[in-house]
């Protein structure tokens, strides 16, 4: 900016025959820079995106929707971003995102964000708070997602056997939503057995999965496990080797469910994932695992070169570096989890209001402007939510950009 300032005040003052050489040295100068695109903005992509299947429409897409609207990704090398909300505000952030990125959304639930929508004093006694949020949350979603003119998938986020009670709940709620609607009321489930042996982790995916192909629900299981702590799930001092799949397990997985009628499964094969942020260095990713399973499952099927069968899914996405991420994707990723980073944004925005209007937030009367001036209009709760609302929809849209998953909603005519 400050050299087109420049060249502006310079070319008030020439003539006609002394701008043409000036502007052609401009533009050299200007096209040999590495200008990257400005703060705030959304670089659209160039490459030519496939029309949308036309089963995907706007709002909450279940079933063979789903699974088209996956494969749309995975064919297109884009993927989506996940985030698990807690609130009508971290929903409207994440929809607000989608729709000014041009692109879909996951809006995914924990079971500890279930219990906060629900209110932390509700009885969770057999995980009742737990389910009662989660499913409320759900149809929060359902009921304005289609006003923003994006396709939404409606996911839970890990599920360890402990928490099967939470699980079941809400297999109780999709069967109920099912029989009156004709799909379920989410899109997809995650159980989280990982930290089982392999034979025990597949064989109660496969029993779920029976279950849920019936009401047209999606199951994504985790093959090794994801390090960190997130959501009541401490990992922090996992033996580092079980933070990467072998090939020979995500087949064996590819294989009994597949087995499942109308079975349809994402994998969340870690590769040396870990959630939360940390310092450069200290997360080391080996995407390659990925490409080395695909290329394992297709060899057993007899694939071609280049088949990805996988449909992978990426955890702990906050804080990984972007080469990581294009590499995830361009072996079979559809989807990643950025939890950490969209808290962060929130706080941040919140964070921002406050300073900028302190000292209109220190009581309902009295501020800059005199001692008998109201405050009301700053300390309406909405005001600071409104702020961290746009600083997580922004870091969504630059979320979106890293999955390049900008601008690809090529909707079929």
């Amino acid at each position: 900016e400050a050299l087109w300032d420049l060249l502006h005040r310079r070319i008030e003052n020439l003539s006609l025959s002394q701008l043409g050489p000036m502007l052609f040295s401009a533009t050299a100068l200007v096209s040999g820079l590495n200008v990257g695109p400005r703060a705030g903005t959304i670089t659209m992509q160039t490459k030519t995106v496939t029309p949308l299947p036309a089963s995907v429409k706007p709002g909450v897409v279940t079933g063979e929707a789903l699974w088209d609207l996956l494969q749309h990704a995975k064919e297109n090398k884009y993927a989506i971003p996940a985030v698990n909300v807690v609130s009508s505000c971290s929903i409207s952030s994440c929809l607000e995102a989608a729709a000014k990125y041009g692109g879909p959304m996951i809006v995914q639930f924990s079971r500890g964000g279930g219990q906060f929508i629900a209110g932390k004093t509700a009885d969770n006694a057999d995980d009742a708070a737990c389910i009662a949020g989660s499913v409320a949350g759900a149809l929060h979603v359902r009921q304005v997602a289609e006003l923003y003119g994006v396709p939404v998938i409606l996911h839970t986020d890990h599920c360890q056997r402990s928490w099967l009670p939470w699980f079941d709940g809400l297999m109780d709620a999709n069967e109920k939503y099912f029989k009156a609607n004709g799909e379920p009321l989410f899109s997809s489930h995650m159980l989280d057995l990982s930290e089982e042996p392999l034979e025990e982790n597949v064989g109660t995916c496969k029993e779920y999965l029976q279950r849920m192909a019936k009401c047209d629900i999606l199951l994504e299981m985790e093959l090794g496990v994801t390090g960190g702590e997130e959501d009541g799930v401490d990992n922090t001092d996992i033996d580092s080797s079980r933070l990467y799949t072998q090939p020979e397990e995500v087949w064996e997985v590819y294989q009994q469910l597949s087995s499942v009628p109308n079975g349809r499964f994402t994998v969340a094969a870690a590769f040396g994932n870990v959630h939360g942020v940390y310092a450069p260095g200290n997360v080391k990713l080996d995407p390659k695992i990925l490409r080395n399973s695909q290329e394992y499952i297709s060899q057993q099927l007899g694939l071609g070169a280049g088949a990805k069968p996988c449909s992978f899914v990426f955890h702990g996405g906050s804080g990984s570096d972007i080469n990581d991420i294009k590499e995830a994707i361009s072996y079979g990723v559809i989807k990643m989890n950025i939890d950490t980073d969209t808290q962060w944004a929130f706080w941040d925005g919140v964070r921002e209001y406050e300073a900028k209007y302190h000292d209109y937030l220190q009581g309902q009367i009295g501020n800059p402007e005199g001692e008998t001036k109201p405050n009301k209009k700053y300390y309406d709760p909405r005001m600071a939510l409104r702020s961290g609302e746009e600083a997580m929809a922004k870091r969504l849209c630059e979320a979106a950009e890293d999955l390049n998953c900008i601008d690809v909603l090529n909707w079929s005519k």
